[in-house]
């Protein structure tokens, strides 16, 4: 289990990590989320012992994360990490021999992970001809290619089209299967729901909700009517949803925000009998709509 117990980190005058706690499971994959300037980075370059904390504590399987632990770990970094003038092929199998992999092991997953990216027509090209998202997706087999036990990834999908983007899903959800503990920061929310299992939302460097998207669900209590109004029927709509939130049109429908605890058969009932609707869909909130009600913004 990787434990982030109440870690805080300043530089300077500048507080970029406050108070973050969590703790993730082995072989789980966890989502970090927040604002631009939330602390994420920094919270996941001192999961990875790159800066250390000036208070709380951090641990892989209760034991403090050293040298030796942060050797089995991969990080893909936001910024561009590559060697702009090492060819792809050299440039992969140069990262697994500095995780310790012999010379023939890491040529050999230098090859499957060209293959696997489909960066065969570049493996002897300097990586600083190549695009943005044939760049990342070097990047990314740079990080994983000695088979990290923990696998940070910040921003995974910057710069990917796509084909691609749907390419390195399929790659994490591989990671997932072999049992390897995932951290993945992201701004695309609907990629992060599908692949993580529990999330940590944070803002001004401190814990704004953690947990499953069902404890999250619980912790924002909110659905959302999607309903379709017959003809002259709005004010009738209005009557059986006195409390709701008017959140916009989509498809033709309104979308209204009601609490989690609201009577839906007897809503329904009550605008069937008044023959007031087409449509009527009650959907749970998104990790996205959660997010923005955990760092104060209106969804």
């Amino acid at each position: 289990m990787l434990q982030v117990d109440h870690v805080a980190k300043s530089f300077g005058d500048v507080v970029a990590v406050n108070d973050v706690a969590f703790s993730i499971p082995n072989g789980a994959t966890f989502g970090l989320l927040g604002p631009n300037g939330a602390g994420k980075t920094t919270t996941m370059r001192m999961i990875l012992g790159i800066l250390q904390p000036d208070h709380g504590s951090l641990s892989w399987d209760e034991t403090p994360v050293d040298g030796s632990a942060r050797r089995r770990f991969g990080y893909l970094p936001e910024e561009r990490g590559l060697y702009a003038k090492m060819k792809v092929r050299e440039q992969i199998a140069y990262f697994a021999r500095l995780h310790g992999l012999t010379k023939q092991l890491s040529q050999r997953r230098a090859d499957d992970w060209i293959e696997q990216l489909q960066l065969s027509e570049y493996a002897d090209r300097p990586a600083g001809e190549l695009s943005k998202g044939n760049q990342q997706k070097v990047q990314v087999a740079c990080a994983a290619v000695h088979e990290p036990v923990l696998l940070v990834l910040d921003e995974p999908f910057s710069g990917l089209d796509p084909v691609n983007a749907e390419m390195l899903l399929g790659i994490l959800q591989a990671q997932q299967k072999r049992g390897t503990t995932l951290v993945l920061s992201s701004h695309q929310m609907w990629q992060l729901e599908e692949l993580c299992s529990n999330f940590c939302i944070i803002a001004d460097g401190t814990n704004r909700a953690t947990g499953t998207l069902a404890d999250l669900r619980a912790q924002f209590p909110t659905r959302v009517l999607r309903v379709s109004p017959a003809t002259d029927a709005v004010s009738a709509v209005l009557d059986a949803l006195p409390d709701a939130r008017r959140l916009g049109m989509q498809d033709g429908a309104v979308d209204y925000e009601v609490g989690a605890g609201a009577p839906l058969p007897r809503i329904l009932r009550d605008l069937v009998a008044a023959e007031a609707i087409t449509r009527f869909e009650a959907i749970e909130p998104s990790l996205q709509d959660i997010y923005l009600r955990a760092i104060g913004q209106p969804a």
